[in-house]
């Protein structure tokens, strides 16, 4: 065996059990990877996980998606993390429709958790709420809406 399939070896070594522990995008593995080996030996292993399905993109997004949304999460600031991790904005796109109604199910439920079933009962509350729902990620847009219609109770 040459010095190169061994590099080779531990380069896909270590991206397996990284890949064991939780999905990660390609450039995160590729990042992660560099010290073990040179770019091309990298990506060589890269290609090959996509080949085996054992790296998807599109896997690590729909799972990431999925797993900040149910910490309630917003679009806005789950797409922000997404880019950070190198995902391709395109990709990001076809997973994340920040119109899809199940965004205002999913800030209900943070409104909930960290204010109760009670709406907020005046202005310097619902700032409050405002910059916290915010801050979670979601358009300005959605929790104008929220606030003004008052819909703090899913049906």
């Amino acid at each position: 065996m040459t010095d190169h399939d061994d590099r080779s070896s531990e380069v896909e070594q270590a991206a397996i059990r990284l890949l064991a522990s939780r999905e990660h995008t390609r450039t995160e593995l590729r990042r992660k990877l560099a010290a073990k080996g040179d770019a091309e030996i990298v990506d060589t292993v890269l290609d090959n996980l996509v080949e085996q399905n054992l790296q998807s993109d599109d896997r690590f997004i729909e799972q990431y998606i999925q797993s900040r949304q149910r910490k309630g999460f917003g679009p806005i600031r789950i797409r922000h993390e997404l880019k950070e991790k190198g995902a391709n904005a395109e990709l990001i796109g076809d997973w994340l429709d920040e119109r899809d109604p199940v965004w205002l199910k999913t800030l209900q439920e943070a409104y909930r958790r960290k204010f109760g079933d009670r709406p907020p009962e005046d202005l310097k509350a619902k700032a409050k709420v405002s910059r916290f729902l915010e801050y979670r990620g979601f358009a300005s847009e959605q929790i104008r809406q929220f606030l003004h219609k008052g819909d703090f109770f899913t049906e």
